[in-house]
């Protein structure tokens, strides 16, 4: 009697993600795991899928996403599984679906009615029972975001904390990793991680050390997980104070952090961010790799453009942000503190050509849509006014939920960070579909574009590298990194996700005024052993699941 699969993947070129040489195989598939791995077997299969000229890969893992809220108004995540994105690292930048109490709780209630979300929640179990019940499209992981927790115990405040304050925000943090999360992230120069110094996060990042053990894992899975030597997989990642002026300097903290809580450090989206800070690149790869040579395990993500984006009020001082979102209003409408906030920004900005390289993404108004996707610059001159003055009347009449797109950094340096060996791919996008409530306004098209726009352009046109080491980078390296296991390879017993593209055709078709177009190139797209995505169509099955730590 003949073997019975599910699936069977004829004759591709199977990339197992440990960066080896691909190897022509099949590939059988029973229930939610991979069966075998070879060319012999005579087997029966419900469904038989020619992968011949096609490259066969394990389901991409996103390191950096922000899908907490995006997936609760819309499962489908279409933008990320028509990537051939499998698995999302979410909760990064300090910004996480849990915990959610006193201001950290009223801060996300405007996200959430946008969003046309009924449901509240608190905790991370909570959370996760709502999303479970949603069925998601994609496998989604979580760290917890620091400013959850500085804003769940003392709100917005710009003040040093300690004694009792880092008990109870050491005491959320445990809380959550107990329930399954990754470990913790910082958004150091968002609200309230702005205010927070480094001692705070080394308190709570030992946490981690003392919380997470290493991982277990099946017997005939073979680990591909070498233990750290600083105190298993616990990882603090951060979006570092500066990616300009201070870039260094905020390197050199983030690895203070994890040197002396003994964690791994994982810098978000690395860049030099300025024209006039793009020479500091040599000296920002110095300072990470001489941390490793020392035994601190740095690890990076990019996205695979020159533009960022986040939100328009993040140009602001600091201090203009303390006590939440109506005292910012109340700075902003105030005109001599207008005056103190222009100055700051024209001497960080003197130059008239930034406010080109500055455009809307997206405002919640029907009033100010007109404007999305134009720049700071097209704007204010269509208005007969300056950019700045721009600035304030925008964010006022949108209550600061402004979208923006920030082209400042260069097409070489970016080369490099994604050639480094130890730099992930994150798109830095939420989950977007082609529509419904997340099919709004114009985002960066990195969220439908970031994984072919790497292998494509980056890959295969640049040949920045080959095709063996790219595909390990975006999923057998952050899985060990991210400490998810049975997932990242293609190996027997392994998590069946799995991606079947044309290395010869992917690419993105994304572009910043067409944010919501799908790549080319991507053929078949597998979620835990069913087909989310066949022949380049998304088949409307949900097949996800929430990843614990470990687990």
């Amino acid at each position: 009697m003949k073997e019975r699969v599910d699936i069977l993947i004829k004759g591709g070129m199977v990339y197992d993600g440990t960066g080896s040489e691909p190897l022509k195989a099949d590939v059988g598939i029973v229930g939610d795991r991979i069966g075998f791995i070879d060319g012999l077997r005579d087997v029966k299969a419900d469904k038989i899928i020619d992968a011949h000229g096609l490259a066969v890969s394990p389901g991409f893992i996103d390191t950096h996403s922000h899908s907490e809220f995006t997936l609760v108004a819309d499962p489908r995540a279409e933008g990320k599984i028509l990537q051939g994105v499998t698995t999302e690292i979410n909760g990064n930048c300090g910004l996480s679906a849990t915990p959610l109490y006193g201001e950290a709780f009223e801060h996300r209630e405007e996200d959430l009615r946008e969003l046309g979300i009924s449901e509240r929640w608190s905790t991370l179990d909570e959370y996760f029972g709502i999303l479970a019940k949603k069925r998601i499209a994609i496998n989604f992981a979580t760290l917890t975001g620091h400013g959850n927790i500085r804003a769940s115990v003392i709100g917005y405040e710009d003040r040093k904390i300690g004694g009792q304050d880092i008990e109870k925000m050491c005491a959320l943090l445990r809380e959550a990793l107990r329930g399954g999360a990754l470990g913790l992230s910082t958004g150091l120069i968002y609200p309230p991680g702005v205010y927070s110094d480094t001692e705070e996060i080394i308190e709570l990042s030992k946490v981690l050390s003392q919380s997470h053990k290493n991982p277990p894992l099946p017997p005939t899975f073979k680990s591909p997980h070498p233990p750290f030597n600083k105190g298993g997989l616990s990882i603090y990642t951060s979006h570092i104070r500066s990616e300009g002026k201070g870039l260094l300097e905020s390197i050199e903290e983030a690895i203070k952090i994890g040197e002396e809580a003994r964690v791994r450090v994982h810098i978000s989206h690395i860049k030099t961010s300025g024209e006039e800070n793009w020479h500091k690149i040599d000296s920002a790869i110095s300072l990470i790799e001489k941390a490793r040579q020392r035994g601190i395990d740095v690890t990076c993500d990019r996205y695979p453009y020159t533009a960022a984006s986040t939100d328009l009020d993040a140009m602001l001082p600091s201090w203009s942000y303390a006590g939440g979102i109506e005292e910012e209003l109340k700075r902003l409408n105030s005109l001599r503190v207008q005056e103190k906030i222009k100055k700051e920004i024209l001497r960080e900005h003197p130059d008239k050509g930034y406010w080109e390289r500055v455009s809307i993404s997206s405002v919640p108004s029907l009033k100010n849509k007109w404007m999305e996707g134009k720049s700071m610059a097209a704007i204010a001159k269509h208005e007969g006014v300056e950019p700045i003055d721009l600035l304030f009347r925008v964010l006022i009449e949108e209550r600061l939920r402004v979208g923006a797109i920030f082209f400042s950094m260069n097409e070489d340096n970016l080369k490099r960070f994604l050639s480094l060996p130890y730099t992930m791919i994150g798109s830095d996008s939420s989950a977007r579909c082609t529509g419904g409530q997340t099919h709004k306004g114009k985002p960066h098209p990195r969220g439908f574009g970031s994984f072919p726009r790497f292998l494509g352009r980056y890959v295969r046109d640049e040949g920045l590298m080959t095709m063996s080491e790219a595909i390990h980078k975006i999923t057998m390296l952050p899985a060990k990194t991210f400490g998810i296991v049975y997932r990242g390879l293609i190996r027997e017993d392994a998590f069946a996700d799995i991606v079947i593209f044309d290395p010869d055709k992917v690419i993105d078709r994304a572009t910043f005024d067409e944010p919501f177009l799908k790549p080319e190139g991507i053929h078949y797209v597998i979620v835990n052993g069913l087909l989310a995505v066949m022949e380049g169509e998304i088949t409307g099955r949900k097949s996800g699941r929430i990843l614990k730590w470990g687990r």
